[in-house]
């Protein structure tokens, strides 16, 4: 049963892994997130891979137009990032699939 005014709002989880691969919301200096070499603010632009690897991101509150910190990042390694007040570790096979813009 989904509540009303979820839709509206944006607001409904079903909503945001349909929105997952990010149709025309970034600019075309989107970077997978596995190859930037700095630190900073970055937009999620988009979201690739599978069904279920787009439900985890959008659970852990990493979908489309959401900002994030990048805290430590290398070319090719784990990588760390604040998001809603949380910090996510991903490895380099999942930020692969998570395309940025920075801010």
């Amino acid at each position: 049963m989904i509540r009303k005014g979820w839709k509206k709002n944006g607001c409904c989880f079903a909503e945001k892994v349909r929105n997952c691969f990010g149709r025309g919301r970034c600019s075309n200096l989107m970077t997978p997130l596995s190859t930037r070499a700095r630190t900073g603010r970055v937009k999620v632009c988009k979201v690739t891979g599978n069904r279920k690897v787009c439900a985890r991101m959008a659970s852990m509150g990493l979908y489309p137009g959401v900002e994030a910190d990048v805290i430590c990042s290398e070319t090719g390694s784990q990588c760390l990032l604040k998001v809603n007040g949380g910090t996510i570790s991903l490895d380099s096979d999942v930020s692969d699939n998570i395309f940025v813009t920075s801010l």
